[in-house]
């Protein structure tokens, strides 16, 4: 004869409830989760320790020692004796003017390839996602020669140009995932009511779509602020130069100053911390309806 296992009771308020079962998996992927954080933030930690700290504080302490008293002058020693100022404002206007820029030319060309059917559509974006694989480095000889007789050295509309073409065909490729995935009947009452392709891309795609453009905005923005390789090319005065640029000039001239270099490289990831934190809210959510339903 058998007998039933009762479940674990507990008493709450005078009333007996069942124990519920300890969930082991997501134990462990809490686990797993803040070992991940720490091995993340361990580097940054370090770099911003040894940006308050004194030479002697660097030299003499633990890298993960707080200082006693924090060394803000490095901040302003880095300000006072880099570019940064100048080439954080070049790169915060090339990023505002291409990110927004590609992303609607993306998104134009993601809903046609959408919603407009013609010959070849298939192919051409297969060709946008073959573009993705294609490596920057390739092209730097022949870009350099094409910005060179457009008479575009120097300027900031000369890596604009490369990097919304760079850009264009993971975006197009993400965003035709998202695209179609949007029901078709939104399309037919669209028409039913008189409505083109312009307004049902601009009142009713877009919108729709602004987890994806938002997650797609984070990616390109980072990519944007921190692109070396075409920036190093094409902008070669001081001037003209972006974020990246101007680290590796002061890390060549202030190898040993350890305390304004990190600074220096603290201010510099301000902007991208902020506008992460601006859309962090869609950008999980973006990267994972792009993900599936594409």
């Amino acid at each position: 004869m058998s007998t039933a296992t009762l479940p674990a009771t507990r008493v709450r308020n005078g009333i007996k409830v069942p124990k519920q079962a300890r969930d082991y998996v997501r134990i462990g992927l809490w686990i797993a989760l803040v070992i991940v954080m720490v091995i993340w933030a361990m580097p940054l930690l370090f770099v911003f320790l040894t940006s308050v700290k004194s030479e002697s504080d660097i030299f003499t302490t633990s890298s993960f020692a707080i200082p006693g008293i924090l060394d803000w002058e490095n901040y302003t020693e880095a300000l006072d004796t880099g570019n940064l100022v100048t080439a954080g404002t070049n790169s915060l206007f090339i990023a505002i003017v291409k990110v927004p820029l590609g992303l609607f030319i993306a998104a134009a060309a993601a809903f046609a390839l959408s919603r407009i059917r013609f010959k070849f559509d298939t192919i051409i974006l297969g060709a946008f996602a073959l573009g993705s694989m294609v490596p920057i480095q390739v092209a730097l000889g022949p870009l350099f020669k094409t910005i060179l007789d457009l008479g575009l050295l120097n300027n900031p509309v000369g890596v604009i140009l490369p990097y919304i073409g760079f850009g264009l065909p993971m975006q197009v490729f993400i965003l035709h995932g998202f695209f179609t995935a949007v029901p078709k009947e939104i399309d037919e009452s669209v028409r039913v009511d008189g409505g083109g392709n312009l307004r049902l891309f601009l009142q009713f795609i877009l919108p729709l779509s602004k987890p994806a453009l938002a997650a797609l905005f984070i990616l390109d923005f980072v990519a944007t602020w921190n692109e070396y390789a075409i920036a190093l090319v094409i902008l070669q005065n001081k001037a003209s130069q972006t974020v990246p640029l101007a680290i590796q000039g002061f890390q060549s001239q202030f190898t040993s100053s350890y305390g304004p270099l990190n600074a220096f490289t603290i201010m510099s990831i301000l902007p991208v911390l902020i506008i992460y934190l601006l859309f962090q809210r869609y950008f999980v959510q973006g990267m994972f309806t792009g993900a599936v339903k594409g």
